[in-house]
């Protein structure tokens, strides 16, 4: 979380402290749990079976230290924030990367293992990933070229695309074709192309990296669909390309394919994300306004009713609130700014995640409910999605005569302006960073807490990870300087 996005302060002693001046940030008690729903028919869902859930359940492998997931037609892949990659669920075609073609159905780390991991992505039936040190990879099927290394050769582990470097920035996948933006702001796509989805101004297909006909370096982010793709470009317009049929690219003309990129029918420059599904795309503008088009025949649009829009129109939902979409075979899920989690569509296999089987033709809370989801992704028919829940840090034994105890607990609230002192699971004391203190039983300054770190420094543990005494001090020896003590 950037610095400049903190603006919570508070006063002590006539100081005024900003948020990094607490030992530890709040993002750091947000355990990032993961979650999946839907078909599971290859165990995508990782759950160590082969059944479906219409409500959200965790994966076998649990933990709370995932950071991005993506799910492809049959298989998910996820990335650990201690850089590892895991995949699960179908591999035919060796698009987890594990060096055989054996269904997983619970998560297993890629081949070439490591913890150098920094995204990744999920096709019809391949898989993209890039690393901290911006190499891109990709393993699974390649008869048509989507993985990019200028042959046909199917993959079962890990391989860095034809066009090597290490300026690859992000990475989308289609059914058969792949899309991937540079450091530099260059968009190059390859594999299959018959509908003209890699946007060369050719139906013909690719092996290798090729940069899309409208070139230029102002490329934001981009989305790949089944058959098309859509882009944003740095001046917030949105781009276009590929097969055409229901509307998908959203300028008012169906059946009829586009080889190269074009914006949109309702043009502007204040597009700011943007999801491909399999016959319908949705993006976010600048002012958290959702826009849905295309394909409609299993009410994915979310407006309501089952007619196809070939030009953008915002959901049933309305409003400006909305900070992330994903767009899966016949239905869509969506984010809001309030961390809410909102699904809509075919729920045939429970992808939905509300707990029935049925359509839904305007968006929806899961099951799950909650206000903590940070990132959701759709494979075909099932869905995955990361929550951040408010909980405790792991006990841990100090040693302090100012708190006087054996364990303790430190929590942050889900808006990170709160941090809490808990003895043996009681609460102790509450301090606001907007400049209160509250306490339940005993009152302590929040430096009395900063202090309470003085005891056994080696020993502290931020869920579950261990952190070093060299950093503990750092942090330490900071707090005390700006405390005075």
């Amino acid at each position: 979380m950037p610095k400049d996005d903190i603006n919570y302060k508070f006063t002590e002693n006539g100081i005024v402290y900003d948020f990094y001046d607490v030992f530890v940030p709040a993002e750091n008690f947000r355990q990032p749990s993961l979650f999946t729903w839907g078909r599971n028919n290859n165990g995508q869902l990782g759950v160590n079976d082969g059944s479906d859930r219409n409500i959200p359940v965790t994966t076998f492998a649990g933990g709370t230290n995932w950071k991005s997931v993506a799910g492809g037609e049959t298989h998910t892949a996820a990335v650990k924030t201690d850089g590892t990659l895991w995949t699960w669920g179908n591999n035919g075609n060796g698009q987890l990367g594990v060096n055989d073609t054996t269904q997983r159905v619970t998560p297993v780390t890629t081949f070439s293992g490591s913890t150098d991991w920094k995204s990744v992505a999920c096709g019809y039936r391949h898989t993209a990933a890039i690393k901290t040190d911006g190499s891109l990879w990709n393993w699974g099927p390649n008869d048509d070229g989507r993985l990019g290394i200028n042959n046909i050769d199917t993959r079962s582990t890990p391989v860095t695309t034809f066009a090597g470097g290490n300026t690859w920035k992000s990475v989308s996948c289609g059914s058969f074709h792949t899309a991937a933006i540079k450091t530099d702001g260059s968009l190059w796509t390859w594999g299959r192309n018959d509908n003209g989805q890699l946007g060369d101004n050719t139906g013909t297909r690719r092996s290798t990296p090729v940069t899309t006909f409208a070139g230029g370096n102002t490329w934001k982010s981009v989305s790949c669909g089944s058959f098309h793709t859509a882009a944003i470009k740095t001046d917030g317009t949105l781009w276009t390309w590929g097969n055409s049929d229901d509307g998908r690219l959203g300028n008012f003309v169906t059946g009829s394919n586009r080889v190269t990129p074009l914006t949109t029918f309702a043009g502007g420059t204040t597009w700011k994300s943007v999801a491909c599904g399999y016959r319908h795309t949705a993006a976010i503008k600048t002012d958290g306004s959702l826009w849905v088009w295309g394909g409609n025949s299993q009410v994915q649009l979310g407006v309501n009713d089952a007619i196809t829009r070939s030009t953008p129109v915002t959901t049933f939902a309305g409003g400006t609130n909305w900070k992330q979409v994903f767009c899966g075979k016949f239905y869509t899920a969506a984010i809001k700014t309030d961390g809410s989690l909102w699904t809509w569509g075919n729920s045939g296999n429970g992808q939905l995640g509300n707990n029935v089987y049925e359509t839904r033709s305007t968006p929806v809370t899961t099951f799950a409910g909650g206000n903590d989801w940070k990132q959701v992704s759709t494979g075909y028919n099932h869905t995955a999605a990361i929550r951040t829940n408010e909980t405790t840090t792991t006990d841990v034994s100090i040693s302090t005569p100012l708190l006087n105890t054996t364990y303790y607990n430190i929590v942050a609230t889900s808006n990170g302006t709160t941090l809490k002192l808990y003895q043996n699971n009681s609460l102790l004391t509450t301090a606001n960073l907007n400049g209160t203190l509250t306490s339940t039983t005993l009152f302590y300054t929040i430096s009395d807490i900063m202090n309470s770190f003085a005891g056994n420094l080696s020993n502290i543990q931020v869920y579950n990870k261990e952190l070093s005494t060299a950093e503990i001090s750092q942090n330490y020896i900071s707090i005390k300087s700006r405390f005075g003590l």
